[in-house]
């Protein structure tokens, strides 16, 4: 089994596809990581290596075809694997597809809470917002970005919920009510 899991940023993918692993013993790929890394060693934040990505698609290509043939690859193992990316629905259609969303100033709120902490705030590598003002607006702005790459590279928008076999809206849940979801919904595939 392969689940993927897209969404928009703050809506609590990560906790989720944590929450995956640990309750069905799998295996995860996260593709926002994999990005993040590819930034560090260019010496780039990621709001710079999404600038660099419109011009240069193999950060997105290259990456998005390697998570998905990994993906595979562990499940021809006989692992259940969790696949977190937002394009990674279309890379791997037979996967049980997730879509996390949350409200836009919601998201913000969280992502500026946790990058109150020094090392969380390195990992994310997202740059370094002097508000929560600014880390909203360039939230929406990365998205718009993400969805136009998107749609440049692959021809469609990763927004649509009709990609998706559940959309669960985190705004007004918490973690562990958004994972149950998922994980009941899961359940139920196998």
């Amino acid at each position: 089994m392969i689940i993927t899991i897209s969404g928009t940023a703050g809506s609590g993918k990560s906790t989720v596809a944590k929450n995956l692993i640990k309750a069905l013993d799998a295996e995860r790929i996260y593709v926002g990581g994999i990005r993040r890394e590819i930034a560090r060693k260019k010496g780039m934040t990621l709001i710079e290596l999404n600038e660099y990505a419109k011009t240069n698609p193999e950060t997105d290509v290259d990456v998005d075809n390697s998570a998905a043939a990994e993906a595979r690859n562990l499940e021809k193992k006989g692992k259940i694997v969790v696949v977190e990316g937002r394009v990674q629905f279309h890379f791997i259609p037979e996967s049980i597809k997730i879509f996390m969303k949350v409200d836009p100033e919601h998201s913000a709120k969280r992502i500026w809470k946790e990058m109150q902490d020094k090392a969380a705030k390195e990992t994310r590598n997202e740059g370094d917002p002097k508000s929560l003002e600014e880390l909203h607006e360039w939230l929406q702005q990365r998205d718009e970005n993400d969805a136009q790459r998107y749609l440049k590279y692959y021809g469609f928008d990763h927004r649509e919920e009709k990609h998706y076999d559940l959309v669960v809206d985190t705004s007004f849940i918490t973690a562990d009510e958004a994972a149950k979801k998922v994980l009941d919904f899961v359940r139920s595939k196998q």
